[in-house]
């Protein structure tokens, strides 16, 4: 699939999810045309298109690659989530099996690769595990496949920074209703039902070349998260970063460029 596009402003998506119409926001970065597959950045947990800054225009690029960036319902620009409704349990799974493909239609994407950070990056894992035949490859950058005690005690840490030392004034430059995406992520995260949220039963599904990152000082979760894929999918080639926390698009974007960069346009040249 030949990727031709023109860069501009946010652009809006309508899918019918569940019965009711959502707008999601997306926009095209990188190259304007390019003979390898779109790379669709998704993001963290607190993200939006706006949050991820220049890192998708600036690896795209870089590297020759079209790259689209989007905001998931509750997010951003597109479509806010209720203040009475609460994400469940396997958010996760249905914005992998359930809104990425109606999106992906939508727009008329085929075959993309995955980059995804965090919730996004579980997210790519999930959708490769359920769509292997849709999907060209998925870079993941500090993903969960599990809970971990000191990823909720950081959740706990962000609560607190949200209602007293100023993250909602940072966040509310990049949502448009910045309670529907924080409380969205930090309710679900912190309730103890999600304790026991776990996808390690799906990985030994996911059929397509990867490429997981961490941080060697991530604060929301340990190395276990990207050990743990490689113990499920054979294929997964690992890449920890010396003094990076849990954004290296952020921290150590250069190396992580690079990294993602060399894979990906090696896996296509094969």
């Amino acid at each position: 699939m030949v990727a031709e596009h023109e860069n501009q402003s946010p652009l809006f998506a309508e899918i019918d999810w569940n019965g009711r119409n959502i707008q999601l926001e997306y926009q095209w970065v990188g190259v304007k045309k390019s003979d390898q597959p779109v790379v669709v950045f998704l993001h963290e947990g607190l993200g939006s298109v706006s949050l991820w800054k220049d890192f998708p225009e600036q690896f795209c690029s870089r590297n020759g690659f079209s790259g689209l960036v989007f905001s998931r319902y509750a997010y951003g620009r597109s479509t806010a989530r209720p203040a009475a409704e609460r994400f469940p349990v396997d958010f996760m799974q249905r914005q992998a099996f359930e809104v990425l493909p109606l999106f992906f239609k939508k727009i008329g994407l085929e075959k993309p690769w995955l980059f995804g950070h965090s919730d996004g990056g579980s997210i790519a894992l999930l959708y490769a595990a359920r769509y292997p035949d849709m999907v060209s490859g998925i870079v993941v950058v500090a993903p969960h496949i599990f809970v971990e005690d000191m990823t909720v005690a950081a959740i706990g840490v962000a609560r607190e920074t949200y209602l007293q030392q100023g993250l909602r004034e940072r966040l509310a430059r990049h949502h448009d209703d910045v309670d529907s995406a924080f409380w969205g992520w930090n309710d679900v995260w912190l309730d103890p039902e999600f304790r026991s949220w776990n996808i390690e039963a799906y990985l030994p599904s996911i059929a397509c070349p990867m490429l997981a990152v961490q941080g060697e000082d991530d604060e929301y979760g340990t190395l276990a998260q990207i050990t743990g894929i490689q113990d499920q999918v054979a294929q997964a080639v690992l890449q920890v970063i010396p003094q990076c926390g849990h954004s290296p698009h952020r921290d150590q974007a250069e190396v992580l460029s690079n990294k993602a960069g060399q894979f990906i346009k090696a896996v296509q040249q094969m």
